[in-house]
Protein backbone atom coordinates (compact mmCIF):
# COMPACT_ATOMS: atom_id res chain seq x y z
CA UNK A 1 0.00 0.00 0.00
CA UNK A 2 2.91 2.44 0.71
CA UNK A 3 4.61 2.08 -2.53
CA UNK A 4 1.83 4.15 -4.05
CA UNK A 5 3.05 7.16 -1.77
CA UNK A 6 5.90 9.94 -2.38
CA UNK A 7 7.35 11.99 0.31
CA UNK A 8 6.44 15.34 -0.33
CA UNK A 9 4.82 18.95 1.21
CA UNK A 10 2.06 18.71 0.40
CA UNK A 11 1.28 23.10 1.69
CA UNK A 12 -3.03 22.79 1.39
CA UNK A 13 -2.58 20.33 4.35
CA UNK A 14 -0.11 22.06 6.80
CA UNK A 15 -2.81 25.41 5.77
CA UNK A 16 -5.51 23.49 6.87
CA UNK A 17 -4.20 22.01 10.12
CA UNK A 18 -3.31 25.94 10.64
CA UNK A 19 -6.64 27.16 10.08
CA UNK A 20 -8.15 24.82 12.10
CA UNK A 21 -5.11 25.49 15.43
CA UNK A 22 -5.86 29.29 15.32
CA UNK A 23 -9.03 28.88 17.46
CA UNK A 24 -7.56 26.47 19.97
CA UNK A 25 -4.02 29.13 20.16
CA UNK A 26 -6.83 31.83 21.05
CA UNK A 27 -8.06 29.79 23.39
CA UNK A 28 -5.05 28.68 25.32
CA UNK A 29 -3.98 32.51 25.27
CA UNK A 30 -7.55 33.94 26.15
CA UNK A 31 -10.21 31.72 28.34
CA UNK A 32 -13.25 31.77 27.10
CA UNK A 33 -16.62 32.58 29.55
CA UNK A 34 -17.79 29.35 31.03
CA UNK A 35 -14.75 27.64 29.72
CA UNK A 36 -15.70 23.98 30.12
CA UNK A 37 -13.33 22.85 27.84
CA UNK A 38 -10.52 23.59 30.60
CA UNK A 39 -11.50 20.87 33.07
CA UNK A 40 -9.12 17.84 34.12
CA UNK A 41 -9.21 15.36 31.82
CA UNK A 42 -11.21 11.94 32.81
CA UNK A 43 -9.97 9.57 30.00
CA UNK A 44 -5.84 9.89 29.94
CA UNK A 45 -5.47 7.03 28.00
CA UNK A 46 -8.23 8.04 24.77
CA UNK A 47 -6.52 11.38 25.13
CA UNK A 48 -3.21 10.00 24.68
CA UNK A 49 -4.21 7.65 21.73
CA UNK A 50 -5.69 10.95 20.00
CA UNK A 51 -2.80 12.84 20.56
CA UNK A 52 -0.81 10.16 18.82
CA UNK A 53 -3.15 9.57 16.10
CA UNK A 54 -3.57 13.83 15.35
CA UNK A 55 -0.18 13.84 14.88
CA UNK A 56 0.14 11.00 12.72
CA UNK A 57 -2.37 12.15 10.62
CA UNK A 58 -0.86 15.88 10.39
CA UNK A 59 2.30 14.25 9.41
CA UNK A 60 0.86 12.46 6.70
CA UNK A 61 -1.36 15.50 5.25
CA UNK A 62 1.62 17.28 5.21
CA UNK A 63 4.47 14.90 3.83
CA UNK A 64 2.56 11.84 2.59
CA UNK A 65 1.80 11.99 -1.27
CA UNK A 66 0.01 9.61 -3.37
CA UNK A 67 1.57 9.56 -6.76
CA UNK A 68 -0.97 9.31 -8.92
CA UNK A 69 -2.68 11.64 -6.98
CA UNK A 70 -4.92 14.24 -9.19
CA UNK A 71 -4.04 17.87 -9.05
CA UNK A 72 -5.71 19.70 -6.19
CA UNK A 73 -8.93 21.67 -7.48
CA UNK A 74 -11.64 23.38 -6.18
CA UNK A 75 -14.17 20.88 -6.25
CA UNK A 76 -17.42 20.31 -3.96
CA UNK A 77 -15.03 18.15 -1.73
CA UNK A 78 -12.86 21.23 -1.19
CA UNK A 79 -15.84 23.36 -0.77
CA UNK A 80 -17.14 21.08 1.95
CA UNK A 81 -13.73 20.87 3.75
CA UNK A 82 -13.88 24.85 3.94
CA UNK A 83 -17.03 24.84 4.76
CA UNK A 84 -16.31 22.46 7.78
CA UNK A 85 -13.76 24.99 8.82
CA UNK A 86 -15.96 27.78 8.82
CA UNK A 87 -18.57 26.08 10.85
CA UNK A 88 -15.75 25.40 13.28
CA UNK A 89 -15.30 29.30 13.53
CA UNK A 90 -18.85 29.77 14.35
CA UNK A 91 -19.21 27.27 16.93
CA UNK A 92 -15.67 28.57 18.33
CA UNK A 93 -18.04 32.14 17.89
CA UNK A 94 -20.61 30.76 19.92
CA UNK A 95 -18.47 29.03 22.85
CA UNK A 96 -16.60 32.46 23.22
CA UNK A 97 -19.94 33.86 23.78
CA UNK A 98 -20.94 31.52 26.82
CA UNK A 99 -22.92 28.81 24.68
CA UNK A 100 -21.79 25.56 25.77
CA UNK A 101 -24.39 23.42 24.76
CA UNK A 102 -24.34 19.97 23.50
CA UNK A 103 -24.39 21.23 19.74
CA UNK A 104 -21.46 23.60 20.45
CA UNK A 105 -19.67 21.15 21.61
CA UNK A 106 -20.30 18.43 19.08
CA UNK A 107 -19.33 21.47 16.46
CA UNK A 108 -16.13 21.75 17.80
CA UNK A 109 -15.60 18.20 18.21
CA UNK A 110 -16.51 16.98 14.39
CA UNK A 111 -16.39 20.00 11.94
CA UNK A 112 -12.24 19.97 12.22
CA UNK A 113 -12.26 15.96 12.22
CA UNK A 114 -14.55 16.36 9.00
CA UNK A 115 -12.24 19.05 7.28
CA UNK A 116 -9.59 16.87 8.22
CA UNK A 117 -11.18 13.88 6.46
CA UNK A 118 -12.19 15.60 3.86
CA UNK A 119 -8.75 16.90 2.61
CA UNK A 120 -7.67 13.24 3.20
CA UNK A 121 -10.17 11.98 0.59
CA UNK A 122 -10.24 14.39 -1.92
CA UNK A 123 -5.75 13.76 -1.92
CA UNK A 124 -6.81 10.17 -1.86
CA UNK A 125 -4.08 9.85 1.13
CA UNK A 126 -5.72 6.26 2.59
CA UNK A 127 -2.81 6.60 5.23
CA UNK A 128 -4.38 9.96 6.82
CA UNK A 129 -8.22 8.47 6.21
CA UNK A 130 -7.52 5.51 8.81
CA UNK A 131 -5.77 8.06 11.11
CA UNK A 132 -8.17 10.33 10.96
CA UNK A 133 -10.83 7.66 11.74
CA UNK A 134 -9.20 6.60 14.84
CA UNK A 135 -8.45 10.39 15.53
CA UNK A 136 -12.42 11.00 15.65
CA UNK A 137 -13.10 8.27 17.42
CA UNK A 138 -11.19 9.10 20.21
CA UNK A 139 -12.08 12.67 20.40
CA UNK A 140 -15.90 11.75 20.02
CA UNK A 141 -15.06 9.38 22.94
CA UNK A 142 -13.53 11.95 24.57
CA UNK A 143 -16.30 14.62 24.29
CA UNK A 144 -19.39 12.26 24.95
CA UNK A 145 -17.79 11.29 28.15
CA UNK A 146 -16.78 15.00 29.40
CA UNK A 147 -19.41 17.63 28.08
CA UNK A 148 -22.38 14.91 26.95
CA UNK A 149 -23.30 12.19 28.68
Amino acid sequence: MLRKYNLGFEWRGLVLFLAVMVPNFIWFAIPAPNDILRADSLTPEIDSVATVCQIAFVLCLCLLMRVDQNPFCLNRTTKCTVASVLLYYVCWALYYQGVTGAAVILGLTLFPCIAFLLFAVDRRNTVAVILIVLFTACHLAHTFMHFIA
